[in-house]
């Protein structure tokens, strides 16, 4: 065959294969013409130039002469950001940034490290220690409320953990909250001061108002919009909080839950616990008497507030369910699923029916702590404290009472991730807002590149393949 690169003869019209030219012995000057450089004329087989108002071929064809499509190679499509010359556009808003959100909680500390992408933000590291920071809160070693020193010793040390993993992962943008324990403890405000010189990290001590909203964010991903309501519950080391929703905004896409009412109870799985340490019992009976006064006390703790009794019509007539964020819960998942290991992609997101759920709270409770030890995916660690978290759940599906109760385990830090993407958008484009100004009023390029961090996302995350499902120790 012919080559005919950079415009060599073709084939006559009369059709066959052209024979190769042979120069030899012919005079200087006789020879085929050669193209003078500059210029390529367009090959035969390739499409011109569209003239103007007519359609171009479709990208990956061209046009030959006889009217039919050959095959070319697709040009490469440029990527989100990219510029003429392979160079990178400036990122903005989330996509400048690599995030952090910490939770130190009455009982656990822990930590995620994001990225954004285009349908949420991917985890790139995360830790989970059980610190038990309050617990002999209310105990006599310190004083009355006060943290004790073993508390905050292991504290710190999961805290130093943490500040090294967000340095190694070039975190840009962190928020580290505490909960329950130092809003309570006497000694919380000066605790904070000793992490934060101890550590780099800076701290704050959030509102019970705050955690509840947190939640709801972290959360909002797995609520049924099929429904018309439903209550988040958070049940903590040192309180538990209940949150219920307004589910209507939701029917429409770009549409948020409605917070309705919350409220916050007293108690957590430590705090409760420690409030019976009076109590040992010796039988299986005397502990199922301890476990039935557990549930009163909540029960009556939440039957206090009124705030959302407007909407107990849902619940009862199924209209309504309850989702649960908490280590209590997402333990029950496991046990339900008969999981050997933890295993988070199996637990977030499953639905539970509602009896189901509680008749595994009431034979769990019933098993006493060396029994609750021997299932796998409770061992040593949870089972004390299964115990008082089993007693609140009942309570709260006692006097909510649903048909299915979605398993969430996700929750504070998540929506910690959520907000910080938020406000770096909202910066970003004020920021260009501003600079368009100075440029007397001109509408700012590449606007479908620049908008790409104010484009409203959902709250999904993936996690990359080297993080697992969570880094627990």
């Amino acid at each position: 065959m012919p080559d005919e690169k950079d415009g060599g003869s073709a084939a006559p019209s009369g059709g066959g294969s052209p024979e190769k030219a042979d120069n030899t012995d012919k005079p200087r000057g006789q020879g085929p013409r050669r193209r003078r450089r500059g210029r390529r004329k367009n090959p035969k087989n390739v499409a011109s130039k569209p003239a103007p108002g007519t359609a171009a071929p479709d990208v990956g064809e061209s046009e030959t002469s006889g009217g039919k499509k050959s095959p070319q190679p697709a040009r490469r499509r440029r990527g989100p950001g990219a510029r003429a010359g392979g160079r990178s556009a400036p990122k903005h808003g989330r996509f400048a940034h690599t995030f952090a959100a910490l939770d130190l909680g009455t009982n656990n500390c822990r930590l995620l490290v994001a990225r954004p992408q285009n349908d949420g933000f991917r985890i790139i590291d995360a830790f989970s220690r059980t610190v038990r920071l309050g617990a002999g809160l209310n105990t006599e070693e310190n004083g009355v409320g006060a943290l004790t020193n073993d508390a905050m010793d292991r504290a710190v040390e999961a805290l130093k953990v943490c500040s090294e993993k967000m340095k190694r992962r070039g975190v840009t943008r962190a928020l580290c909250i505490a909960t329950e324990a130092c809003r309570t403890a006497s000694n919380g405000a000066s605790f904070i001061a000793r992490a934060e010189a101890e550590t780099g990290l800076s701290f704050e001590i959030i509102t019970t108002e705050k955690e509840a909203a947190l939640a709801v964010s972290g959360c909002t991903p797995l609520l049924d919009t099929e429904c018309e309501a439903a209550m988040v519950f958070d049940i903590g080391g040192g309180s538990t909080e209940l949150i219920w929703l307004d589910l209507a905004p939701m029917k429409d896409q770009r549409g948020e839950p409605k917070i309705v009412a919350w409220t916050s109870l007293p108690f957590g799985v430590v705090t409760l616990a420690e409030s019976y340490l009076d109590r040992s019992p010796q039988t299986r009976d005397e502990e199922l008497m301890l476990y039935q006064e557990m549930v009163l006390r909540v029960r009556i703790e939440i039957e206090k507030f009124k705030g959302a009794d407007h909407q107990r019509d849902l619940y009862d007539t199924s209209r309504a369910h309850l989702i649960g964020n908490s280590g209590t819960v997402t333990t029950l998942a496991a046990v339900h699923l008969g999981l050997h290991a933890y295993d988070r992609s199996k637990v977030d997101g499953l639905w539970i029916d509602g009896q189901s759920l509680y008749d595994l709270v009431e034979r769990l409770a019933g098993l006493g702590t060396k029994g609750r030890a021997e299932i796998p995916s409770i061992g040593t660690d949870r089972a004390d404290l299964l115990f008082p978290g089993c007693a609140i759940l009942r309570a709260i599906q006692e006097t909510w009472p649903s048909d299915r109760v979605r398993v969430a385990d996700r929750g504070l830090r998540e929506g910690i991730l959520v907000g910080l993407m938020e406000e770096a958008d909202r910066e970003s484009g004020k920021k260009r807002k501003a600079r368009r100004g100075n440029r007397g009023g001109r509408r700012g390029r590449r606007r479908s590149q620049d908008s790409q961090g104010d484009q409203a996302t959902n709250n999904s995350e993936t996690l990359d393949p080297e993080v697992k499902s969570e880094a627990k120790e």
